[in-house]
Formats: C-alpha cells, sequence, structure tokens
C-alpha cells in the first residue's frame, strides 16, 4: 500500500492542502464538512425563530446592562460626592471627583475597544480601567467608615461599581468577540467538562489547539478522530507492529505536533514532490529565459554591430566623399596652377618676343645710326673730295694762271673759253656726284626694306612656328590628363571594390604619380605629393612615397 492509500472516513471529510490550515480557512472547512459539530445549517432548521430571539435577549441585555450600569453609576456618583466632601474638597469641586473617576473608567474602556476595533491593542488601557475600577469599589466600600466594622455595609456600596464594571465588561467582550468574528479569528473555547474527565490529555489538546491556530474547537476534535482512525488502521495493515511502517505513512504522527492533518501529512510528500519539479520547471524556464535574453543580447549587439558598420560604411562614404572633394579640388587647384604657369608662359614667351623686337629695334636703331655715320663719312668723303677737287681746281688754276703768264700770248677769248669749259666741268663732276650719292641712297634703303621683310616674314614664320608647337603641347597635354584621369578612374573603382583604407588609397595615387614620373620614386618632388595628397607634413609625404615605392616594387601595376 502505497501513501496515497488513505483510509476512506480521512480521504472524504479532511481535504488537501499545502500548509497548516489557517483559522480563516477552518470555518468554510468546518461549515461544509458533512456530520460535524460545526454544520449548524443542517442540524438547526428553525433558523429565523433563533435569530428572533438572539435579537431579543440582545435587547434585553443592552437595556438591562444599561440600567444597571446607570444604577451603578448614579449610586457611586452619589456616595462619591460625598465622600469627597469629607475628604476636604470644596462643595464646587467634590460633585467633580466621582465624574472624573468613572469617566475614566468609561474613557479607558471605550479605548480599549476602539483600538481592539483597529487591530492594534493597548493591555495598558484595560488595566488602567481596571485600577480605576478597583479604586472605585475600594471608595464606594469604605464611605461609611472602617470596611471591617461593617462587612455587609461596605460590600452593599461597593457591589454597585462592580455591576457596572461587570456590565463594561460584558459589553467589551460582546464587541471583541464580533470583531473576531468578522475578521474570523473568533476562537472556541474547550469545554469545562473536557478538563475535568480528561485532565491529563486535554492540556496537550489546548496546547496544540493554540500553537497550531485551529481556532474551532470542533475542527481540532475532528483532526483527533482522523488521528486516531489513522493510527487504528496502520496498526491492524501492519499487524500491531507500527515499527513496520514506512517514513511516509508515518508522517501523519509527525507531523501532527505541527498542525497538519492526516490528509495533509500523507499529501506532503506528493507535494513536495510537485513542488520539487515546479522549482526545477521553474529553474528551466529561467534557464530558458536566461537563454533566450542571451540570445536577444547577442541579436542586439549583432544589430549594434551591423549598425556601427552602417555608420562606418556611411563615415567612410561621407570621408570618401570628402576625400573626392579634396582631390577635385587639389587638381581644381593644380588646373588653375597650370593655366597659372601657362599664362606665365605665355607672358614670358610674350616678354621673350618683345625683348627680341626691343633687341631687333635696338639693332635696327644701331644699324641706321651705322647707316647714318656712314652717310656721314660718305658725306665727309664727299666734302673731302670736293675740298681735294677745290684744290685740284686751285691747281689748275694756278696751273691756268701759270699757263696764262706762260702763254702769254693767248688772248683773252681763248682764256674765258677755257674758264667755262673748266666751270663746266666742274658742275658736270659735282652733278654726277650727286646723282651718285642719290644713288647710294636708294640702293641703301633698297637693300634695308628687303632687310626687314625678310625679319618680319621670319618672324611670321617663327610665331606660326611656336603656335604650332604650342597647340601640339596642348593637345599631347590634354591627351595626357585625360589618361592620367582614366587610369585614376579605373583605379578608384578597383579600390572601392577592394573596400581599401584611405592611407592605402593615398599610397596607391602616390604609386601612380611615381609611374608617371617614370617609375623612380625620388622624381617625384615631395611638394606635388603634398598638394595631391592635402597634407601639410613632408614626414608624411615622404613615408608616403616610400611605400608606394614599395608597393610597385611588390608588383602594383596601375590599372
Amino acid at each position: 500500500m502505497t501513501i496515497t492509500e488513505v483510509p476512506q472516513k480521512a480521504a472524504h471529510e479532511t481535504p488537501v492542502s499545502h500548509s497548516p490550515t489557517p483559522a480563516s480557512e477552518t470555518a468554510d472547512f468546518v461549515s461544509d464538512a458533512r456530520g460535524t459539530v460545526s454544520g449548524t445549517e443542517e442540524r438547526n432548521p428553525i433558523k429565523p425563530k433563533r435569530d428572533r430571539l438572539m435579537t431579543t435577549l440582545s435587547l434585553v441585555a443592552a437595556i438591562g446592562g444599561t440600567v444597571v450600569g446607570g444604577i451603578g453609576f448614579a449610586m457611586s456618583y452619589s456616595t462619591l460626592a460625598k465622600v469627597a466632601l469629607s475628604w476636604g474638597f470644596s462643595e464646587r469641586l467634590a460633585p467633580w471627583f466621582p465624574v472624573g473617576v468613572d469617566a475614566s473608567i468609561i474613557a479607558f474602556l471605550a479605548l480599549d475597544l476602539y483600538l481592539i476595533r483597529k487591530g492594534t491593542p493597548w493591555p495598558l488601557l484595560r488595566l488602567a480601567a481596571h485600577c480605576m475600577t478597583g479604586a472605585t469599589i475600594w471608595f464606594n466600600a469604605s464611605s461609611q467608615g472602617q470596611i471591617t466594622a461593617d462587612l455587609v455595609k461596605a460590600a452593599s456600596h461597593g457591589v454597585m461599581p462592580v455591576l457596572f464594571v461587570v456590565g463594561v465588561e460584558a459589553a467589551r467582550r460582546l464587541i471583541i468577540q464580533k470583531a473576531r468574528l468578522e475578521a474570523g479569528t473568533a476562537t472556541d473555547r474547550i469545554p469545562l467538562h473536557r478538563f475535568i474527565l480528561s485532565p491529563l490529555a486535554t492540556p496537550k489538546f489546548y496546547r496544540r489547539m493554540r500553537l497550531n491556530g485551529v481556532t474551532s474547537y470542533p475542527e481540532m476534535v475532528r483532526r483527533e478522530q482522523e488521528l486516531i482512525a489513522y493510527k487504528q488502521w496502520l496498526t491492524r495493515k501492519h499487524n500491531g507492529d507500527l515499527s513496520k511502517a514506512t517514513e511516509d505513512e508515518r508522517l501523519p504522527m509527525k507531523m501532527a505536533a505541527y498542525g497538519y492533518t492526516v490528509s495533509e501529512a500523507l499529501a506532503l510528500p506528493e507535494q513536495q514532490e510537485r513542488e520539487a519539479e515546479k522549482r526545477a520547471e521553474e529553474a528551466e524556464r529561467r534557464r530558458l529565459e536566461a537563454a533566450t535574453r542571451r540570445e536577444i543580447e547577442q541579436k542586439q549587439a549583432e544589430g549594434r554591430r551591423l549598425e556601427a558598420e552602417g555608420q562606418l560604411e556611411a563615415t567612410r562614404a561621407r570621408v570618401e566623399g570628402e576625400m573626392g572633394q579634396a582631390r577635385a579640388h587639389a587638381r581644381a587647384q593644380v588646373s588653375a596652377a597650370e593655366r597659372a604657369a601657362q599664362r606665365e608662359e605665355q607672358e614670358l614667351e610674350t616678354a621673350v618676343i618683345l625683348e627680341a623686337r626691343a633687341r631687333q629695334a635696338e639693332a635696327e636703331r644701331q644699324e641706321s645710326e651705322a647707316r647714318e655715320a656712314k652717310a656721314a663719312a660718305d658725306l665727309r668723303a664727299a666734302e673731302l673730295e670736293e675740298q681735294a677737287a677745290e684744290k685740284r681746281r686751285a691747281v689748275e688754276e694756278a696751273d691756268r694762271v701759270a699757263a696764262a703768264e706762260a702763254q702769254a700770248i693767248e688772248t683773252a677769248t681763248i682764256a674765258e673759253a677755257r674758264q667755262r669749259k673748266n666751270e663746266a666741268d666742274q658742275a658736270a663732276a659735282e652733278a654726277e656726284l650727286a646723282a651718285a650719292e642719290t644713288r647710294r641712297s636708294a640702293a641703301e634703303r633698297d637693300r634695308l626694306a628687303a632687310e626687314e621683310e625678310e625679319r618680319a616674314a621670319a618672324a611670321r614664320a617663327n610665331t606660326e612656328e611656336a603656335g604650332q608647337r604650342e597647340a601640339e603641347a596642348a593637345k599631347a597635354a590634354a591627351e595626357t590628363r585625360l589618361t592620367a584621369a582614366e587610369v585614376e578612374r579605373r583605379a578608384i573603382e578597383i579600390e572601392d571594390d577592394a573596400k581599401l583604407t584611405p592611407r592605402e588609397r593615398a599610397v596607391r595615387k602616390v604609386a601612380r604619380m611615381v609611374i608617371a614620373a617614370g617609375g623612380n620614386a625620388d622624381q617625384v618632388p615631395l611638394a606635388d605629393i603634398q598638394r595631391e595628397m592635402a597634407v601639410s607634413s613632408t614626414d608624411t609625404a615622404s613615408r608616403y612615397r616610400q611605400e608606394a615605392a614599395e608597393l610597385l616594387a611588390g608588383g602594383y601595376m596601375a590599372a
């Protein structure tokens, strides 16, 4: 037989609970039990008549108690007022003495009942009320002199305050009992005859009832009956030897001292097993919840990681965009610098051309001065020749005079004719000299014009050749820039696919600059790297060039 095979009586009458039945649940159990003492509804079919009787008795008790209390209070008041006068109180204060004594009793008891009603009783209030009651009784008993002199007279004066206190105590007991009934904490008293008939077992019975919180005497009796019946059944099962019973079967005897019923004690192992299972289930649930929380936290962490990666990609895209803008800005600056260089070159060429022209004008001026000097020299020569001619004429004149003197015989006509002939020869020689000078000047002007035309043609040819060379150089530079831009674009696409860092991109760009410079890293100036990479540190530019050289040594080729 297992522990669940409980005797029929215990099984039908005792519900299974997880803990000793509290007072608030005991009343429900007793009222539902069949055949028990507390089943008043089944054994009292004339309850309305009883309620009317109880109401009548309550009214009679209330009215009677009030009348007796009022009489006792009035007699005590009269007696204590006279005693106060005899004790030396004034006629004005003597009537207030009994009021203070008796009113204190009512006030203390009323306050005690109020605190009990609120669930915070204070026993000192009841003790104070009883002390004042004893003082009232003593004052009334001693109002006629010595108490021992006439006990009957002293008792007749002291009995009325006792009646008043008894009425108040009865009201107090009624109120407390009603409050306990409403709160479900009312406790039945063990009948006096049980103490008389069973003086040894009843104190233990009372002790268990109070320690286990059983407020119903019939319920406690039923539990005792169930325990005795279970012992008898267990003894019969094991042929009178309870030592053969298992630990689970002996549980009702062991747990009875702790307020457990037979059914509750027998159900305790199963209940504990269920609770252990619940604890295991709860532990498993907490474990699963913890695993779920960990998984959720991992998912959240993964989400945060993905979000951080997204932010990183966004930041990288923003940085790359800024770098692209910086590169575009740098390229724009480079283009502006190139255009400025071109303008400077053009201005330089213009300055060279102007200088050449100035030199040419200076040469022409010098040549003109030389021609003027030559013309002056020619003129001087002509003057010298004229002077020589003049001297020759003078000589001829002298010869003529000498001839005239020698030939005195020649006539004046012949001499005059000869003189006119000589003058005509002289004029012809001068005309011929002037014509020769004119022809020389015209030939010199023609030669200068031819040389000027030749120089202008050569300058035009040089200008056209320089413009053609400049156009060819601009075309070649544009093709070079286009090729470099295409290479840069393909390289940027490859770097975007490879998801390179900004530094790796910078190193590869410097490597392309090195390739464009002929493959020698030392030929790329650090200033160009600083300008292209938008860095201000020459050390950073030097590291870029060194890493680019290492990258090219490792086999890097621009796209």
